[in-house]
C-alpha cells in the first residue's frame, strides 16, 4: 500500500467515524461503516487485537508477543538456570581456591613449628658431649653397650638405657649388692616419638657421649623384615637430624 493510498484510507476512516458514530443515528452509523470500511460486513466483529491497525486494507496480521510465547519462557528458564549454575560453579571454584590457600598456610605453619621444635631438641642434646669412640670401639654385644640402645621392630622401638650408678665407689660394683640390671630400663615407643624420647634420656645414661646403637629387633618374622628395615632407616635419619652419632649393628 502506497503513501497516497494510506492517506486516503485514513481520511475516509476519520470521515466515516465522524459521520456515523458521532453525528448520526443508526442509519448513518451503518452507512458510515460501509463507507469507512469497504467490503466490511455490518454484522462482522472487528477484533483490534488481531489486526495491526491498518483497517483500510482489512488484512490480518498476528502480533506475536514474546511474553506470551512458551518458547520465550523456555529460553528465559534455560538462561536463568545457566546463570545459577555458573554462579554456583564460580562459588565452588572460589571455595576450592580458599581451601587450597588455607591448606598451604597450615602446612607451612606446621613445617615451621616442626623445624622450631627440632632446633630446640638439637639444642638440648647438644649439651651432651661428643662421643669418644675409643670407649666403645671394642664393644660388640648389646648387653655390654652402656649407651642408649634401640631395637627397632615393625611397629615399635624398644629403647634401652642404663642409668649411671649413683655410688661412685668401686666396692661391690657389678655384684649382687650393686647389680647393673637394677639400673637398666626399657621402654616401648612409637617410631614418630623417637626425638622426644631421646631428649628425655638423662645425661647420666650417655656414658660414651652422644652416640646411639641401632639394630633390628631379633626374632622378627620374615614378612616384617622390609618394614623393620624402613623403620631402621627412619630412626637413623631422625637421630642424625638431632645431631646424634649412630652405630648400626647387624640384626641377630
Amino acid at each position: 500500500m502506497g503513501r497516497e493510498t494510506e492517506l486516503a484510507c485514513a481520511s475516509r476512516s476519520v470521515s466515516g467515524f465522524r459521520n456515523g458514530w458521532i453525528s448520526g443515528g443508526p442509519t448513518e452509523r451503518r452507512r458510515s461503516s460501509r463507507n469507512a470500511f469497504p467490503g466490511f460486513s455490518p454484522g462482522a466483529t472487528l477484533a483490534p487485537s488481531l489486526w495491526d491497525g491498518k483497517v483500510c486494507g482489512l488484512y490480518p496480521r498476528r502480533v506475536n508477543s514474546p511474553l506470551g510465547s512458551v518458547r520465550y519462557w523456555a529460553v528465559v528458564g534455560l538462561v536463568a538456570a545457566a546463570l545459577v549454575a555458573c554462579h554456583q560453579q564460580e562459588q565452588a571454584v572460589v571455595g576450592a581456591a580458599k581451601s587450597a590457600v588455607n591448606a598451604e598456610q597450615q602446612a607451612r605453619a606446621a613445617a615451621t613449628a616442626r623445624a622450631t621444635k627440632r632446633d630446640e631438641q638439637r639444642a638440648e642434646l647438644a649439651k651432651i658431649s661428643l662421643p669418644t669412640k675409643s670407649m666403645y670401639m671394642d664393644v660388640h654385644e648389646p648387653s655390654a653397650w652402656a649407651n642408649p640402645f634401640l631395637a627397632v621392630g615393625p611397629d615399635a622401638i624398644t629403647l634401652r638405657i642404663i642409668n649411671a650408678d649413683a655410688n661412685t665407689s668401686d666396692m661391690g660394683k657389678g655384684t649382687m649388692l650393686r647389680p647393673e640390671g637394677a639400673r637398666r630400663q626399657e621402654i616401648q615407643i612409637r617410631p614418630g616419638d623417637l626425638p622426644e624420647a631421646m631428649v628425655a634420656v638423662p645425661a647420666s645414661a650417655w656414658k660414651y657421649g652422644r652416640v646411639v646403637a641401632v639394630a633390628e629387633m631379633p626374632g622378627g618374622a620374615a614378612k616384617d623384615r622390609a618394614k623393620m628395615r624402613r623403620n631402621v632407616e627412619s630412626a637413623i635419619q631422625q637421630l642424625n637430624d638431632l645431631g646424634i652419632v649412630v652405630e648400626e649393628w647387624p640384626g641377630r
